[in-house]
């Protein structure tokens, strides 16, 4: 595989550059010291919070961009930029709805903090390993001086087939993604990592057959069709291996690490 053109390297966080143990390995950050020398960019691209992803990346979070919330926020050049928010109106129709679901955790995204108002602590321990700036309040609806960027639901089982049947009718004016086994995510109707990305490519002049991008869940299929190396995670959704174009070993085996050690040679060859 001749990767000598590649720009710009894009990276989903759960289940592709981060290991089952939620972190990032020290292999990918030795291999990210050589990238700046070989013309090479790096973009974190997450249904995470900012803050979150940033922790997982603090060594290297002034080098990096980073697109956050599903495509709705956006930071490149040390420069933040809420890109899409959800109006009032759209929270409130969408909390009133998930309340009636069984089993259905919720969290209002925003760009200060994530805000939950339930008392499961079960709950409570998975959520804030995505979540490391959040509040507790009484009623998330009633949350003001912040921008709204997603409303994200856990579901203990699955969030495919516990919450998304019941929600069908948001769908018409609002973008729903099963971005996880446990995670669903309601945004803007434009929400997607596609739409930030796309406008990080205008910025940086970087085409298609420059870009390389590593995905393994529903929101990343519209991301991973900027690219023409588009990489499935061998754990990878099977939505997500019809789209991408070629397929890498899984997050626990290092996939996004392999393929980079391959672009670097390439590079540098």
């Amino acid at each position: 595989m001749d990767f000598s053109k590649v720009k710009l390297v894009v990276s989903d966080m759960d289940g592709t550059l981060l290991n089952p143990n939620h972190e990032v390995s020290a292999r990918f950050f030795n291999q990210f010291k050589k990238f700046k020398a070989n013309d090479i960019h790096f973009v974190a691209a997450s249904g995470r919070q900012y803050h979150s992803i940033i922790d997982k990346l603090d060594p290297i979070k002034n080098e990096i961009s980073v697109i956050a919330e599903n495509g709705g926020f956006m930071r490149h050049d040390n420069v933040l930029e809420v890109l899409l928010q959800l109006s009032q109106d759209a929270i409130n129709r969408c909390i009133e709805k998930l309340r009636d679901i069984e089993g259905a955790n919720i969290v209002l995204c925003g760009n200060k903090a994530a805000y939950v108002e339930t008392q499961d602590e079960n709950f409570i321990s998975k959520f804030s390993e995505y979540y490391t700036s959040y509040k507790r309040v009484e009623d998330i609806t009633k949350v003001v001086d912040d921008a709204f960027l997603k409303i994200a639901v856990f579901h203990f089982e699955s969030s495919e087939t516990g919450v998304l049947p019941h929600i069908e009718d948001i769908t018409k004016d609002l973008q729903v993604t099963v971005s996880a086994q446990n995670w669903l995510d309601i945004s803007p109707k434009e929400a997607n990592k596609s739409y930030a990305l796309t406008k990080l490519q205008n910025r940086l002049g970087i085409k298609e057959d420059e870009t390389l991008i590593f995905g393994d869940y529903n929101n990343d299929l519209q991301m991973l069709e900027l690219a023409y190396f588009s990489y499935a995670m061998a754990n990878a959704h099977p939505d997500v291996k019809k789209v991408a174009r070629f397929e890498t070993k899984s997050n626990s085996e290092e996939g996004v690490e392999t393929i980079i050690e391959k672009l670097l040679v390439s590079k540098e060859s």
